[in-house]
Formats: C-alpha cells, sequence, structure tokens
C-alpha cells in the first residue's frame, strides 16, 4: 500500500472551520492523510439593530468556539480571519440592491465566489499555505495525471465533480469558483455521505458529530428577509393585478416581499394565486391562477463562469438547473451578443426568477453557470 503521507509531506493546508460537522471532519480526514493543517474560521458582517449585534449564522460566537475546539482536538493552529468588510460590500449590499431591483438573489454563491476561495485565498497565500480545504460535498479531478505533488495540481486543469451524496451535492453553490482557485482547492469528504461524515465525526471523537445544519441566509439571523429588507428599503405599496384580465385583485406590500411561483403571503382570496411577474418600473406584482403564465421555455443568462477556463463550443447541450432544489432539465445554450447565452429548455421550467443562478452539467461533471436576467 502507498503510504498517504510520502504524497502529503510538506504541504501545507488551510481548512474553512464553519463550526460545523462537514468542515470538521474535513480537517481530521486531511490531519489523518499527513497534511500540515492548519483551522482558519472567518467573521462574517453581522447586523447591529437597535444597538445589539445579531450574530451572523455562519460565524456567532458558538460556531467560533465548535471550531476552535475541533482544532484543539486535532493538534491543529486556529486562526480567525476579519472579513467583515468584503462579506459586506460583496455580499450583503448586492443581496440588498437585487432585492431592490426586482430580483431574487443567491447570496450563498457569491460568498463562495468572493469570500471563502478568492479573499481567504489572499490571507492565505503569503502564510505559505498551498491548498484551500472546505467541508463542501464536492469532487475536483485533474484532467491529465494523478495527482503527486502540489506543483502537478498547479500544472492541470481541474474538473468540478458531483459529490457522492446526490442530496447534499453542491457543485450548485460552487459553479462560479474560478479554474485559478479550484487549482488550490481540495474537498475531502466529496466522496463521502452525510450519514458517513457523522460517523466518522463520531470516531474522530469531535464535539460537533450531532450539530444540526442551518439552512437560513446566515446574516439573516431570524430567517425573516422581508423585516431584513424593510431596514435598507424604501417599500412601496402598488396594485396587484391579473395576467389574464389586467384586473385588480388587490394591493401589495412592496415589490421586494415577492418572488416568481410564490404562492403563499399574497393576501388574495379565491386562489391559490401564484406570482408570474414583478413590474419594478410601474410597481404592479402580476399574478395568475394558471401556472401557464410562469412557464418558460428558454431563459438568458449573464456573467458565465465556465469553470475550465475555455468557452465550450455552442450549441452546447446540457442538463442544467434553475435553483438549488430544482430538478435536473435538458437544455441547448447557444451564445448571444454581450457575452450573454441563450438556454433553451426541452420541457418549459415554472418559476424562472432573475437574480438566481442557471447552472450547467454534462454527466457528473459541473461546466459552470450563470446569473437568470
Amino acid at each position: 500500500m502507498q503510504d498517504t503521507k510520502k504524497t502529503t509531506d510538506g504541504i501545507k493546508v488551510a481548512v474553512g472551520m464553519s463550526g460545523g460537522v462537514d468542515s470538521s471532519v474535513a480537517a481530521a480526514l486531511l490531519v489523518e492523510q499527513g497534511y500540515e493543517v492548519i483551522g482558519v474560521f472567518m467573521k462574517f458582517w453581522s447586523e447591529e439593530v437597535q444597538g445589539k449585534i445579531r450574530e451572523n449564522i455562519c460565524c456567532s460566537l458558538e460556531s467560533s468556539e465548535d471550531a476552535r475546539r475541533v482544532c484543539q482536538k486535532l493538534g491543529i493552529p486556529f486562526y480567525v480571519f476579519n472579513m467583515e468588510v468584503p462579506f459586506k460590500a460583496k455580499i450583503v449590499d448586492n443581496f440588498i440592491e437585487q432585492y431592490e431591483n426586482g430580483q431574487t438573489p443567491n447570496p450563498c454563491v457569491r460568498c463562495n465566489q468572493y469570500i471563502k476561495f478568492a479573499e481567504l485565498w489572499k490571507k492565505l497565500k503569503p502564510m505559505g499555505v498551498d491548498f484551500v480545504a472546505t467541508g463542501h460535498y464536492a469532487k475536483l479531478k485533474a484532467q491529465s495525471t494523478k495527482l503527486k505533488s502540489k506543483n502537478k495540481i498547479q500544472n492541470s486543469k481541474i474538473k468540478l465533480l458531483k459529490s457522492k451524496d446526490a442530496e447534499k451535492d453542491q457543485t450548485y453553490f460552487l459553479h462560479q469558483v474560478l479554474q485559478n482557485e479550484l487549482k488550490h482547492t481540495l474537498f475531502p469528504i466529496g466522496d463521502l455521505t452525510k450519514s458517513e461524515v457523522r460517523a466518522l465525526a463520531k470516531k474522530f471523537g469531535l464535539a460537533t458529530a450531532e450539530k444540526k445544519e442551518s439552512q437560513e441566509i446566515c446574516f439573516v439571523a431570524d430567517g425573516q428577509v422581508g423585516e431584513f429588507l424593510k431596514r435598507y428599503i424604501k417599500f412601496e405599496k402598488g396594485a396587484i393585478e391579473d395576467v389574464e384580465t389586467e384586473e385588480i385583485l388587490g394591493e401589495h406590500q412592496g415589490l421586494p416581499f415577492y418572488t416568481i411561483g410564490q404562492r403563499k403571503g399574497i393576501g388574495l382570496s379565491g386562489g391559490p394565486w401564484y406570482v408570474a411577474r414583478l413590474d419594478k418600473k410601474n410597481n404592479v406584482l402580476w399574478v395568475s391562477k394558471n401556472e401557464k403564465d410562469f412557464l418558460q421555455d428558454n431563459l438568458i443568462v449573464k456573467n458565465v463562469n465556465w469553470i475550465s477556463g475555455v468557452e465550450p463550443a455552442f450549441p452546447l447541450k446540457v442538463n442544467c438547473r434553475i435553483r438549488y432544489r430544482a430538478q435536473d432539465e435538458v437544455a441547448i445554450v447557444t451564445k448571444l451578443a454581450d457575452n450573454k447565452y441563450l438556454v433553451k429548455f426541452e420541457q418549459a421550467q415554472r418559476a424562472v426568477t432573475p437574480g438566481q443562478y442557471c447552472v450547467f452539467w454534462q454527466g457528473e461533471e459541473c461546466l459552470g453557470g450563470g446569473e437568470i436576467v
């Protein structure tokens, strides 16, 4: 059997520690494999409301202490990096701006794109770190030879592949990470299921083995997006109109409260009613009882990242997804002007939402994706 430590000797890896079970096990596996490992905890922006700070879920005091305890257990150094300024500028401000413009953003994609890889690497590279590792459920594969040293991976094209655990796969959230960043990235738990990760956490004696996950937006601590936005956006009430009859049915409370396909919270009787369109220009919320009114057989994406670093040949047949929990759908991608792309589906899609991301796969490989216009 090959001695793993011989191939990992002298390679320094910084693990992004969230205080959760996934990143804890990622760190433990790397230590077991013989890497020189350090734990890194990132402190993000937290909102101040009426003079009190509302903790960011991802970087609460509890999460920080859990990450610290795991590092102590593993015998590795623990660092805390302050990311408040870039996080506020790149994630929070964009989140507010997109809602203000009638879009529905996905801040987790942008956090991976700008903070957890790009900004973190800026801080780690001067420390002599060779790789950044995280607890994401995804896999990486070099297109050329098997990885044998830190120099070999830097000269290889890296593919982003779906994880073993299809239910937990996070390639959707990673599709905007650049090729040059993936070259110095490791995903140690990509070949594991969530249950296997928890079993390993117990085996390693980690305090996070039974810790529950949070599904909320990290900087909206109570999960109340509308209440959060009201502190930053002036909401204007306006008409709710029927797409088919153009009849005024009622009054909406402000367009940022709604998203395409939404059913609950519209406040109309005689339903079910669904949000079909947000008319920012006229401040009108268009609704419909007919699902066909918000089905689309195509969409346009911008700010597309091709993970290989090279634009593919078109037309391109892909499986794609228009939101994280959507089903994979077959589509054809063609290039338009201004670096935008047309995505035409085999079957029309429900509730295509500007601001969300359309992500492309061929088989297990994530090719990239972009923001829905």
